[in-house]
Order: C-alpha cells, then structure tokens, then sequence
C-alpha cells in the first residue's frame, strides 16, 4: 500500500540512517575462516590488508592500526611532534584530526575553510606558519581531497611533514594522483560509515621507509624482534622494546574483513558518486540550498553529502528543518562542530571566531544519507523529503 505523502505523514516508515556498512556473505565468510584458523589477533592477515591498500593506492609501505585515530596519533609520533611544536589543521573535522597533536604535547593550530570546497585554504595555512610549525595534518573533508599540491609546497618551502587526513577520502584522487601519495604520511579510517570497513580500524601509508619503521615500533609497545635492529640476540624468543609505543594492533579478525571489503571498494565508491550527482541535480536549483562545491583537480569519493540551508531564506533555524528533515525519518546528521569551540578546547585558551567561514558554514549545514546500500527508493525518500521541508519553509520571494 503506497504511503501517502500529506503535510503531516512523513516520506518514510522506518528511519534511513545517514550511513551505514554493507556486509555480506563473502564477508561473513572470510571472518568466519579466520576464526577456524590459527590466527586471530596477530596473523598473516594483517600484512595482507596492508599489501592490498599500499597497492591500491600506489604507495611503498602500510601499516595497520586499531582504529583511525590511533592511526592519527602514530603519525604525529613519527612526524616528531613534541612539546613546543605546533601543527596546523582545519577545524571543520572530527576531534581526532587535533587531538593526536595534543596526545605529543603539541599545539594544534587552526587554518580557516576554503568557503567552497569546505577544506582547509593553503592561503590560510601560510599565514599561520612560525617558526615553531612542525607538521600540516591537511583534512580531505567529506571525501574531497585537500589542494594537496599547493599543501606541499608550502611545506617544503619551510621543511614541514604533511599528514593527510584521508579518513573520508579512500578511492579519491587529486590531479590524476590517488589520496595515499600526495603526503609523507596518509591516514585512512575503516570505522563502519566509510568507505570500506573493518569494524574499527585504520591505516597509515607512506613512500618512506624512515617513517614506516617507526610506525611498526609506535603500534607494537616500541617492540621489535628484527635482528638487524636489536642491540643484542640472545635467541629465537629474543625482543627489544626500543620505543615507548602503544599496544595500537589491527586483528587478523579485522584484515580479514577488509581485504573482503577491498574486491568492493570501487563499486562503492562508484553508487556513492552517483547518489551524490542525484542530489546534486535535485537541489542544485533550489533556492536557499547550496551543494557541495568541487575543486575541478579533485574526484571525490563521497564520504558525506552536505546540504547547506542559508538561514535568511527560510521561514525557521538550522534546528528546526533538521528536526523536520528526522520527523520524515530521514536520517541527518551535521559535520562538524569546529573542533575549537568543543569544551575542552576552550579551557585550553581557543575561542569563538578563531575561523569564521568554518563557523558560518557549521551554522547552515546538514548532512544528508548516503551510503552504498541505499536503494533506488531510499534515494528518491531522500530527496522527497528535502523537497517537502524547503516546500515548507523558504521564504517566497
């Protein structure tokens, strides 16, 4: 029986959510052997996940890690932040992207938004530059990756290491190059709304043996069983901790997963891209909507759809159509506060107005659904109900 779409009956029956895993019986199954093998932590697995993600994106080296954030902090580590050195990052991005300087002892310094691409602007980055800036961690916000290009540029002209944040960016590329070789070190996220997943997880990858090394030794306690490393070699059970490191391991139980969820990364990174240009040519003529912007180098993997409801053309605030937009239980969400405005980022002496085009741009946001499972329906409730809340809203002109 069809629903009927009146004023007060909402698009859908059942709440869509904003993102969402698809896991299926190769998955499943792939779990499962492992789990009747003889590894379940540290196995064979784990390096075979990382072959596949350093091959697919074009780098030397992988290393695995528990979750993404984890991930974050390592590279920070190996990049050498310390107390006293400070790093540049946007502030429209999750916590992670920040803390992970904090984790070192060192300060994270906020470069304000490209208003059109939502990234962190490389103009704003040099203006932040002293003498005490050690490292970019450069965000691909949404799936977009940053002007990669213009990023290192300035980082060689003043010896910086630049982090690439790629947690939404996995299968992007920026000037025909894939995201995994347009930094010292890029880190990817398998958390279940990305790209791919692994329960939890993450992954640097790197073309330096230098920092791949040290990442080993960061995620494994600073413990290495290497001979040509070790000090001394009292025998086969012999191991050197020779860092103070983390116990930050991916399981085999993980690997296993991903490689699974690798045969179908390319097929969903394509139905994203095609939900995305629906959305697009749905509202890209709507007044008081804005789309998402793209940087004419970049090819995004479309983490994230953001529409944009600018608050003078709408009879309500952001809240009210985002409650609106839930009534029709589709499943919003908003990305992201900016990371200085949190709590205890205010005790640490960050205040409002630091950046304002990541601010403005947080006060209009609203994250649609969109995720590789959706159906060809859920596309269509989706957009109906965008349709049915700027219907009832926009100021008329």
């Amino acid at each position: 029986m069809a629903i009927s779409h009146q004023r007060n009956s909402p698009i859908r029956e059942k709440l869509l959510a904003y993102g969402q895993q698809w896991i299926d019986d190769d998955d499943i199954a792939a779990v499962v052997e492992v789990l009747r093998g003889d590894y379940i932590t540290q196995g064979p697995k784990i390096h075979e996940f990382e072959q596949k993600i350093a091959s697919y994106v074009g780098a030397k080296y992988a290393v695995a890690f528990c979750n993404g954030t984890a991930a974050l902090h390592g590279a920070c580590y190996t990049a050498g932040i310390e107390a006293g050195d400070e790093v540049i990052t946007s502030p429209l991005t999750f916590l992670a992207s920040s803390n992970c300087v904090l984790y070192q002892g060192g300060t994270p310094v906020f470069a304000d938004i490209n208003p059109n691409t939502y990234n962190i602007d490389p103009d704003e980055i040099a203006g932040k530059i002293t003498e005490l800036t050690k490292a970019i961690i450069a965000v691909d916000f949404a799936g977009q990756p940053a002007e990669m290009d213009r990023i290192q540029m300035l980082a060689k002209e003043h010896n910086l290491i630049v982090i690439e944040d790629a947690a939404h960016s996995l299968g992007a590329s920026f000037g025909k190059r894939k995201v995994g070789t347009l930094a010292d070190m890029t880190m990817f996220s398998f958390h279940p709304v990305k790209h791919i997943t692994t329960g939890e997880g993450g992954m640097i990858v790197t073309n330096r043996e230098d920092l791949y090394k040290k990442l080993l030794l960061f995620r494994s306690h600073g413990v290495t069983k290497d001979p040509d490393r070790m000090v001394k070699d009292d025998g086969p059970w012999y191991y050197e901790m020779h860092e103070l490191g983390y116990n930050y391991r991916m399981t085999d139980l993980q690997a296993a997963l991903g490689i699974s969820q690798m045969t179908k990364l390319e097929n969903f990174v394509q139905r994203r891209r095609e939900i995305a240009a629906q959305y697009n040519e749905a509202f890209s003529k709507l007044e008081g909507l804005v789309v998402p912007f793209q940087h004419p180098e970049a090819e995004s993997s479309w983490h994230l759809y953001m529409l944009r409801w600018l608050p003078e053309r709408f009879t309500v605030d952001r809240r009210q159509i985002f409650q609106a937009l839930q009534a029709e239980n589709i499943g919003v969400h908003v990305h992201y506060i900016p990371v200085y405005l949190q709590p205890y980022y205010q005790r640490l002496g960050y205040e409002g107005g630091l950046c304002p085009k990541a601010e403005e741009y947080y006060e209009s946001a609203i994250t649609l659904p969109l995720f590789p499972k959706m159906s060809l329906q859920d596309v269509e409730d989706v957009i109906n109900g965008v349709l049915k809340i700027h219907s009832r809203f926009k100021i008329a002109l």
